[in-house]
C-alpha cells in the first residue's frame, strides 16, 4: 500500500499500529514538521520510539543528554518506553518518527553520522551503474538487539533503482520517501502492485517481492523501517526474486537486446 499526504507544521501521523495498515505494518508512522523556535516532546509509554533527522538543524534533548544535529548527515534518536525527549528546531526541520510496542528497556541512543554503517552499494559497475546508492544503517539486530525494529535510510541517485533485484522478506517494512525537489518522482512496487512515489510519500509493504526507481534529475533519500516478527527478526536475510537471479552473475552487464 502507498500513501500520500499533504503535510503541515507539527506532527502529521501517517499510520498507527492499532488501526487501518498499521495493524500489518506493527508500527507508527508520521512526519515532524518544524520550524524555527518550534519545540516537539514526546513520551511514549509502551512504545519505543526513533526519530530520524531528515534535514535541517534542530537540538535534541533526552534524560540528561543534549545533541545539536545539522544536516546533511544522518542523526538519530532511539529511546526506550518511558523516556522523555523534546525536540528544538532552529530552522525549518523534518523529521521521521518511527514507533512500536516494546517491553524491553533499554539505554538511550543517539546515532551520529560517525555512528551510521554506510554501505555503498552498486558502486563497482553491476548492472552498468543503474543500482548506484548509499545504503545507511542507524540500527538493527547486530547493534540494537533490544529493539523490535530497524530503521536507516538510502540515498537514491536520479534515474537509479533501489531494494533491487526484487526481494521480499517476511518482516514488514515501510519506506518514507524525500525527494530533493518537491515535484520530485519515482515508482514503486510492493504488495504486487505498482505505485508512483512522491515527496513525503509513504510505502508500507507487508508482502511479495519489492524494488523501486527515481526518475531523472530527482534524487530521493527515503527512510526504511522494518518492524521485526516475535521469534523471526529480520537478520539482514534477503530472498532475492528467483525469475531474476541471474542479475547476479558476473556476466549481467553484458546483457543487451540483440542486434544493439
Amino acid at each position: 500500500m502507498y500513501m500520500d499526504k499533504q503535510v503541515k507544521r507539527g506532527y502529521n501521523e501517517y499510520i498507527r499500529l492499532d488501526e487501518g495498515i498499521g495493524k500489518d505494518a506493527m508500527m507508527d508512522v508520521a512526519l515532524l514538521v518544524m520550524e524555527d523556535g518550534d519545540t516537539w516532546s514526546c513520551e511514549e509509554p509502551e512504545k519505543e520510539v526513533a526519530a530520524l533527522v531528515f534535514d535541517g538543524k534542530c537540538t535534541i534533548k533526552w534524560e540528561n543528554e543534549s545533541y545539536d544535529v545539522d544536516r546533511p548527515n544522518p542523526s538519530c534518536l532511539h529511546v526506550c518506553k518511558g523516556v522523555k525527549f523534546e525536540i528544538i528546531a532552529h530552522g525549518p526541520c523534518n523529521i521521521y518518527i518511527q514507533k512500536t510496542l516494546n517491553e524491553k528497556t533499554f539505554p538511550s541512543k543517539m546515532y551520529k553520522p560517525e555512528d551510521t554503517d554506510t554501505w555503498a552499494r552498486g558502486n563497482k559497475g553491476e548492472l552498468m551503474g543503474c543500482i548506484k546508492r548509499d545504503v545507511r544503517t542507524c540500527f538493527d539486530l547486530d547493534n540494537a538487539p533490544y529493539s523490535n525494529m530497524v530503521l536507516g535510510e538510502v540515498v537514491n541517485l536520479p534515474g537509479k533503482w533501489s531494494s533491487y533485484p526484487p526481494h521480499h522478506h517476511p518482516q514488514p517494512e515501510c519506506y518514507f520517501y524525500r525527494f530533493d525537489k518537491p515535484m520530485g518522482f519515482g515508482a514503486g512496487w510492493g504488495n504486487g502492485e505498482i505505485y508512483e512515489t512522491h515527496h513525503n510519500g509513504l510505502a508500507i509493504i507487508t508482502d511479495k517481492m519489492h524494488s523501486q526507481v527515481t526518475a531523472p534529475g530527482y534524487s530521493c533519500c527515503y527512510a526504511w523501517g522494518i518492524r521485526h516478527l516475535p521469534g523471526n527478526p529480520w537478520d539482514k536475510t534477503r530472498i532475492d526474486d528467483p525469475e531474476h537471479a541471474w542479475l547476479w552473475k558476473a556476466d549481467a552487464n553484458d546483457h543487451i537486446y540483440p542486434n544493439h
